[in-house]
């Protein structure tokens, strides 16, 4: 019998409100689980999370590595997301271990959640690593043909006139 994965209820109900195309990837969405488990040799190791874009599911590698498999729908806001992920290599951001080109769909390290930002006591030492990752991150050239944060802002304000009344 083929793999599968449980898909929370409401990340279900909140991401298959945004069309019948997301409906379609959602419907899919706990055999391409399954799928890329037994593919990458991966074992589910806790509850998935989920935002509004993407499930994430805490795995073990074969070796018994912690990584998490995040799967999200091929759209215009997340094609880049493994080109950029490969860019930094890591260097203030989540290690890219593997990629499926065809679902988007990418096996991650698995960060601390235990150590966030929020954690740190102090304000200005939370500030000083803030600024030291933000400087780490943008000292490496975005990959061309990327979505740039210039471009995605000349685009929202060229739909401001409208966007107004």
């Amino acid at each position: 019998m083929p793999t599968s994965i449980d898909v929370p209820e409401a990340f279900a109900a909140s991401y298959g409100g945004q069309g019948a195309e997301a409906r379609a990837w959602l419907a899919g969405l706990p055999r391409l689980g399954g799928d890329l488990l037994e593919r990458w040799d991966l074992r589910p190791d806790g509850p998935a999370g989920h935002g509004m874009a993407s499930l994430v599911l805490p795995v073990l590698r074969a070796d018994g590595t912690p990584a998490a498999l995040k799967l999200q729908q091929l759209r215009e806001e997340t094609a880049g997301a493994a080109t950029g992920l490969r860019t930094w290599r890591g260097d203030g951001i989540v290690r890219l271990l593997d990629h499926d080109e065809e679902s988007s769909s990418q096996l991650l390290e698995r960060l601390d959640a235990t150590r966030t930002l929020s954690s740190v006591a102090d304000d200005a030492r939370a500030l000083r690593i803030l600024a030291e990752l933000l400087a780490r991150l943008s000292s490496v050239p975005a990959p061309e043909g990327l979505r740039t944060l210039s471009g995605l802002a000349a685009a929202m304000l060229d739909q401001v006139p409208r966007a107004v009344p």
